[in-house]
């Protein structure tokens, strides 16, 4: 049986209560507090001593050899670049469809982006597309377990083995995530993730890179932490230069973010149950509803969201009438959802900086200054990235486990579905770019 009228149309609204701190985040107690005032009181903000107990505790919490701090996930995610060896005409492979932090640092590194397809269900990406990018250059993989859907490394690490290159995890959103019973971040060669305050773990402007490989682990000390540079490094090639950053950079996580750090992780995972409990009893609620599926691993597969890092739902509108997600958008917003709207990450490839862009003068594009071919031919092949936003929406990122405000907005989802017909006249389509460059961007630039 249909639901009652859309509020778009003048009906009244599915979403009646006031959220309160159902979407807050980061949850922020007088431990953080308190931690974060005793590094400012002992004038401690710039050494290592709570960084280090920091990346003790993230060692634990993970199970791996090594965790290295920094000030935040894109240069963890550089530095795991340059331990795996990556440099001048290299190639790394990465989705187009993820935020630039996880792939444009190969500029830094005389290195080139190589786009692989995604995979349309997981939105991850698809081994099968692997192949065709690989070259002689490739030097590394990296892979975006996106909106905190784990990626299917089985099949990515085997064809990494084949080839002999690096797997390199960017774990930004999916933090605690399993895939087939191991943490993510653990799987590949190296992972590298953001700590900032919006994500899942939100400390601060932090990131943290963690590896089972002592000399990725090294490499990643001696280009941006000059303190920790030190005679102790048993990597060969490293021992005469240690002193000074490689790089020349400075990398160190912010002490403030650390100790605020130690008090999230200890947290984390009772309030990551919380939101897996809550956005898995969401799309419960919606099982069935045409037009919409979830973006969750199969629950019997041992693999768990992380996090649940800025959501989505699938969006199918062939089962609609062909209603665009833009009017689906609009509706489910009239209906008290504010946080809904259509589309992702434009793909990077779009973007002029993977186009055309001279960043360092070199007299060519930086994309294949260094190259020995122009990989942005392969930008023509790939058609689940390119399509995808149109098949995408944002969804609520609960909090806190409350059955009866969580069926308030799945009711908002299933009402605008199940009346879908009565919006087909007053639909536009969909605009020629949904979604934005960066996460929550709601135009192109």
């Amino acid at each position: 049986m249909k639901s009652t009228q859309l509020a778009l149309l003048g009906g009244e609204k599915a979403v009646t209560t006031d959220p309160g701190d159902l979407f807050a985040w980061p949850i922020i107690t007088k431990e953080d507090e308190d931690a974060a005032l005793d590094v400012l009181r002992k004038g401690a903000m710039s050494g290592t001593d709570v960084t280090e107990k920091f990346e003790t505790d993230f060692r634990h919490w993970l199970g791996v050899d090594y965790a290295l701090g920094f000030n935040n996930g894109t240069n963890a995610l550089l530095a795991a670049m340059f331990g795996c060896g990556v440099g001048v005409g290299d190639e790394i492979i990465c989705p187009s469809i993820t935020f630039w932090a996880s792939c444009t640092s190969a500029y830094t590194l005389g290195a080139t982006v190589v786009f692989a397809d995604i995979d349309p269900d997981t939105l991850c990406l698809d081994p099968k597309d692997l192949e065709r990018c690989i070259s002689e250059r490739t030097k590394a993989i990296v892979v975006v377990h996106y909106f905190g859907y784990p990626a299917d490394m089985d099949a990515i690490m085997a064809i990494a083995a084949k080839y002999n290159v690096k797997v390199i995890e960017d774990v930004s959103h999916a933090h605690g995530g399993i895939y087939k019973g191991r943490k993510l971040g653990t799987i590949g060669h190296v992972g590298g993730m953001s700590l900032m305050s919006g994500k899942a773990l939100a400390v601060g402007e932090a990131g943290m890179l963690v590896s089972n490989d002592r000399e990725i682990y090294e490499r990643a000390v001696a280009m941006g932490h000059y303190e920790r540079y030190t005679g102790d490094i048993q990597t060969a090639d490293l021992q005469p230069y240690a002193g000074l950053p490689l790089g020349g950079y400075k990398f160190r996580m912010h002490q403030i973010s650390a100790a605020v750090g130690r008090v999230q992780l200890r947290h984390y995972e009772a309030r990551q149950e919380q939101i897996g409990l809550a956005m898995n009893y969401f799309w419960d609620l919606l099982e069935g509803v045409p037009g919409l599926r979830a973006h969750r691993p199969e629950q019997d597969s041992g693999s768990r969201m992380g996090g649940w890092y800025a959501a989505r739902g699938h969006y199918r509108p062939e089962e609609l009438g062909g209603l665009s997600v833009t009017r689906f958008a609009e509706a489910v917003r009239a209906e008290g959802v504010t946080m809904c709207s259509p589309g992702c990450n434009i793909p990077l490839h779009n973007h002029p900086l993977f186009q055309d862009a001279d960043v360092y003068h070199h007299g060519r594009p930086t994309r294949i200054a260094n190259s020995s071919r122009d990989v942005r031919l392969l930008d023509a092949d790939l058609p689940v990235t390119n399509a995808v936003s149109a098949r995408l929406y944002v969804i609520p990122w609960f909090k806190h486990f409350r059955k009866d405000e969580i069926e308030q907005y799945a009711k908002a989802f299933r009402k605008v579905a199940e009346n879908y017909e009565e919006l087909l006249a007053g639909d536009q389509g969909n605009p020629p770019v949904l979604g934005g460059w960066s996460m929550f961007q709601k135009k192109a630039l």
